[in-house]
């Protein structure tokens, strides 16, 4: 009879091989005689974890449905502290959030990803309050003699951590997992939590007893998410459950595309926004917050420089957070996301340009990714609108309905940077010319970035960054009135798939860093800037222009009319050897091709099709 230990270590090197695998190529892994491998193998078979597969040789591979798939998951903590010793340099190198992705995803089924997300993302967000409510509670049950109560609501509130009641705490639901009624266990389970935490209230998913959801993949499911570790310091230093969090929006809004682009974006966009800005202290805001992205990675930059790297030790987490959301999904997506990190937050639901429900909000700071291009917002209803100081946005394009109402939200000395489609730098249709030229001439353009393109899950289309400044003398940098800098970044990132570009660290801090060297400020890293310590033009990269040479192109804020080529090489050989050489090249290369014309020719001839 195989032994439990042999049974564990042969769906764990399965699943390290991806999931399936020749047996040959397993054995050899296993380092098994025949016999032993055999068993074992028989044993996971009856057990209905795995599955013999076909072809010559023969081949297993892990049963999504079954025992063994909790197994499987256990196998991808194999490297967990190796892999998330790694630097987290991009989206695209997240350690081993990814097979827990593949696992996740193998027990959709046939669901829909956008139906699908609610239900992962609930349990991950019920199993991160879980773990800290169990941390608290075993902390309160060793102060007992002290006069410390575990089952006290107020014990939890005062730590700022959510209170739990017993039907919705983890361990219970996990020995319940394979129940026909789990469904119906963690609706419960959701509701008790919303019930005795008024915050949470309305924002968690409520549906998991629906008969559309396959009960045995759900508790499936339970016992995956029942392998990642968050209640110890080290996952809680690393944020574990955030980074999954943040990975799993990611993946659905890969899985959803134009859709699922709606609610997130792309860390790498968002990270350089608010790298750029610097939201150190003060009020900051997103009319179309999402997922919430730019409040996490705003707290996640004041958190980097807290200690002071690189910038004196200014960095405190100091900063009041404002949100409105649309889509009422996508807000209770925003909720959840913000309390996984404990970030308190005003978000609001409802449509920004009709509901405004920070109306009197002057923020410091505001970063966003409106929609692009949208049509049916309703403009034809805001005629004459106070946030429209520049002109009636088109009622056919939003884009300068989102650039107005942003300007009229800005504190006096506030800045916001945010994205908007490339049409934006230089349309002209509907009266978006003569906003724009508005926006220029009262001067508060500050910079405009070219992004590349494949950026976003939401559109191919490539975009690009406004930064707007409300008062550009205004003393905390120096005085930048009169000029705008353009930066082109569209040759820059690298694709981590067939379909997506990403901006690298070293990317986001050139980028970044320009622009702080261009405001004048003195602590820019010369590494990250191509060694310099003040502002300089560069050629096919940044430009300084003058508002003199923005109105000689209409007004037009498209980085590529400004920055000019960028530089040639220096090319130290003779024009005479250079011609010599080229000559021979082309030479060598036309006999190439005659032969290779010969021998086509031939082989027709062979096939009966020669002259």
């Amino acid at each position: 009879m195989a032994e439990q230990a042999q049974r564990d270590r042969f769906v764990e090197v399965l699943a390290e091989l991806g999931g399936s695998a020749g047996n040959g190529k397993l054995r050899e892994t296993l380092g098994w005689d025949e016999a032993l491998y055999e068993e074992v193998r028989q044993a996971l078979i009856d057990d209905g974890a795995i599955v013999p597969g076909r072809g010559r040789g023969g081949s297993v591979a892990i049963v999504a449905e079954g025992e063994g798939f909790p197994a499987a998951a256990k196998a991808a903590e194999v490297d967990r502290k190796v892999r998330a010793a790694r630097p987290n340099t991009s989206a695209a190198n997240v350690g081993y959030e990814a097979e827990l992705w593949r696992m996740a995803d193998a027990l959709r089924g046939s669901m829909d990803a956008a139906e699908y997300k609610h239900v992962v993302l609930g349990l991950i967000f019920l199993k991160y309050i879980s773990d800290a409510f169990e941390e608290m509670h075993a902390k309160l049950e060793a102060e007992q003699d002290q006069g410390a109560d575990p089952e006290d609501p107020d014990e939890y509130r005062a730590a700022n951590i959510f209170w739990v009641p017993p039907e919705a705490r983890w361990a219970h639901l996990k020995a319940q997992a394979r129940q026909s009624t789990i469904g119906q266990l963690v609706d419960d389970a959701m509701t008790g939590i919303e019930r005795d935490n008024s915050a949470l209230k309305g924002v968690l998913p409520k549906d998991y007893a629906r008969p559309a959801l396959d009960k045995t993949r759900l508790g499936q499911l339970i016992d995956l998410i029942s392998n990642i570790k968050v209640g110890d310091a080290e996952a809680r230093a690393k944020d574990v459950l955030g980074r999954i969090y943040e990975y799993f929006l990611s993946q659905f809004a890969s899985a959803e595309g134009k859709k699922g682009g709606e609610f997130y974006t792309p860390r790498c966009v968002v990270k350089l926004l608010v790298e750029m800005l610097e939201p150190y202290r003060g009020r900051v805001y997103d009319p179309c917050c999402g997922s919430s992205g730019m409040f996490v990675q705003s707290m996640e930059f004041i958190r980097a420089h807290a200690n002071g790297n690189g910038n004196g030790g200014k960095a405190k987490a100091d900063i009041s957070i404002y949100g409105q959301e649309s889509n009422y999904t996508t807000w209770r997506l925003a909720k959840m996301n913000l309390a996984i990190r404990g970030i308190d937050g005003q978000i609001a639901h409802g449509d920004t340009f009709h509901n405004d429900r920070h109306p009197d909000l002057k923020a410091d700071f505001i970063l966003a990714n409106p929609p692009f291009n949208i049509s049916d917002w309703g403009g034809e209803r805001l005629r004459g609108d106070k946030r429209w100081q520049y002109g009636d946005p088109p009622a056919g394009n939003a884009n300068f309905a989102w650039v107005q109402h942003i300007v009229h939200h800005l504190a006096p000395t506030g800045v916001a940077g945010f994205v908007l489609s490339n049409g934006s730098m230089s349309s002209n249709q509907s009266g978006e010319g003569e906003i724009r030229k508005k926006l220029i001439e009262d001067d508060v353009v500050d910079c405009m970035v070219a992004l590349p393109g494949q950026l976003f899950y939401s559109t191919q289309i490539p975009a690009c960054l406004w930064f707007l400044a409300r008062d550009r003398k205004n003393h905390k940098f120096r005085d930048r009135r009169g000029h705008v800098l353009f930066i082109d970044a569209r040759k820059m990132g690298l694709m981590v798939d067939r379909t997506h570009r990403d901006l690298s660290d070293e990317d986001i801090a050139r980028i970044a860093g320009m622009y702080h060297l261009w405001r004048g400020e003195k602590d820019v890293p010369p590494e990250s800037v191509d060694g310099l310590t003040a502002y300089e033009d560069i050629p096919g990269f940044c430009k300084a222009a003058s508002l003199e040479e923005i109105r000689k192109h209409g007004h037009v804020l498209t980085p590529g009319r400004y920055v000019g080529a960028e530089a040639a090489e220096q090319d130290d050989e003779p024009f005479a050897d250079k011609m010599a050489r080229l000559v021979a090249d082309l030479r060598a290369q036309q006999e190439e091709a005659a032969r290779l014309d010969a021998a086509i020719a031939a082989n027709l001839r062979e096939l009966g099709y020669g002259e």
